[in-house]
């Protein structure tokens, strides 16, 4: 390791790793750096149709269709009283390729990403820690301190810092710019079974979304490889952890009043544990800075319902990494340039983070909205895939918004 680079980017995450790749590409002396030993686990399995592209751009999309993993092709919900809507097929609303997705193995598609930086030259370390960032009096940052497996302390000197920590959001903590969304405090306890019932045809890989009958929780339903399923139960944070009993018997007590699930699970074994995380949704307040900037869940984090979280990672890997590339080129690593791509992302962020919001109130329901207003359905789907950077929402969230309304009127009344 040297004591000197143009960029450090700090996790091994999917931000961080496409991040890597692209200014390693561009020619940069890159150091891309991961706390914990590659591979290792990580939730957020199932993939948004758009992960395409940036896959396309790192070159990395016929290494994932010969993955084995599980190829999805739908998103499909199941009601409180355990309805299920019609599955949302990807296909049918786009019939090119990039309409295919995946759910993954987070340990094997984020090595895929750590690998391939370090083909592209960035230097790759993992069970390395950062300790600090350090920033000169004019606030920009001028490099990082680490401390390698050997427990030997380093200080690397850097052009442009990449903060991709995920949640522990190390500059956006130190600078305190984070902000959490007091409506959006969740937690989740989720494990791993075999032999899951599924769907059939285009619908056995689909993420399924389930309410419970109290409407207070969801499980995620998400087919992998192998014959395994992820299943995972969200609710508020106090709703699901304070004042329950073990995470055992409040996963249990929640499965039991989740009509979708129950059948599925008739001849299913679970593997291992449980596990528990909060799941809090936050934005940082500045995105960049002279010298640094934040992408992936270091920037902000929304909710794992529509699985939009390694989508954006990766997507906002690759932007900054473009304007990184880009302010070496013009002699101009300044915020603004660091950052010129976040007002764009977050502006397309923003229709998700609306879908999430209406999804958590108890009046609104995805087939009650489609069926008052079938013509929305083509746009619903372009926020499922992840075709988020265009205006045509608006109107469509404007009429959810007045759904909602009349919806909590009638309940009042």
């Amino acid at each position: 390791m040297k004591s000197a680079y143009d960029c450090v980017v700090i996790g091994a995450g999917p931000a961080g790793g496409a991040a890597a790749s692209i200014t390693a590409q561009g020619g940069l002396s890159t150091l891309l750096i991961e706390r914990e030993s590659v591979p290792r686990f990580h939730v957020g399995e199932s993939l948004m149709p758009e992960t395409y592209w940036p896959l396309q751009r790192l070159g990395l999309n016929d290494k994932v269709k010969n993955s084995g993993w599980q190829v999805k092709k739908s998103v499909q919900f199941v009601t409180a009283n355990g309805k299920e809507s019609a599955p949302f097929f990807f296909r049918r609303h786009d019939e090119r390729e990039c309409s295919d997705t995946w759910q993954v193995e987070r340990s094997e598609f984020d090595k895929m990403l750590y690998d391939r930086a370090a083909e592209l030259g960035a230097e790759c370390y993992d069970e390395t820690r950062l300790s600090d960032v350090a920033f000169d009096d004019n606030g920009r940052a001028t490099g990082v301190t680490i401390r390698n497996k050997n427990g030997e302390t380093k200080h690397i000197e850097a052009k442009v810092v990449v903060d991709a920590t995920g949640q522990q959001s190390f500059i956006a903590n130190k600078l305190g710019l984070k902000e959490v969304n007091p409506n959006l405090k969740k937690a989740a306890i989720w494990g791993y079974y075999r032999d899951a019932m599924r769907g059939e045809g285009d619908n056995e890989g689909a993420t399924i979304i389930m309410q419970t009958e109290s409407k207070e929780s969801w499980f995620w339903f998400i087919p992998l490889s192998r014959g395994i399923t992820s299943i995972g139960c969200v609710a508020d944070s106090d709703y699901l952890l304070k004042g329950r009993g073990t995470q055992e018997e409040t996963f249990a007590e929640e499965l039991a009043i989740c009509p979708g699930l129950k059948s599925r699970l008739e001849k299913a074994t679970r593997l291992g544990g449980l596990r528990t995380a909060k799941e809090f949704s936050y934005m940082s307040t500045k995105h960049s800075g002279d010298g640094w900037v934040l992408i992936g869940d270091a920037l902000g984090f929304i909710d794992p319902v529509y699985s939009s979280g390694v989508y954006f990672a990766l997507e906002m890997g690759v932007r900054a990494g473009d304007a990184i590339v880009e302010g070496f080129q013009n002699d101009d690593l300044s915020g603004s340039q660091l950052g010129c791509w976040t007002e764009d992302f977050l502006e397309g962020a923003m229709w998700v983070r609306k879908l999430v919001h209406a999804f958590y109130s108890k009046e609104f329901s995805i087939g009650h909205f489609m069926k008052a207003h079938p013509e929305h359905r083509s746009c619903l789907t372009d926020v499922l895939i992840g075709r988020i950077f265009h205006d045509k929402a608006r109107q469509m969230f404007e009429d959810m918004d007045e759904s909602i309304k009349q919806a909590k009127t009638a309940m009042a009344g």
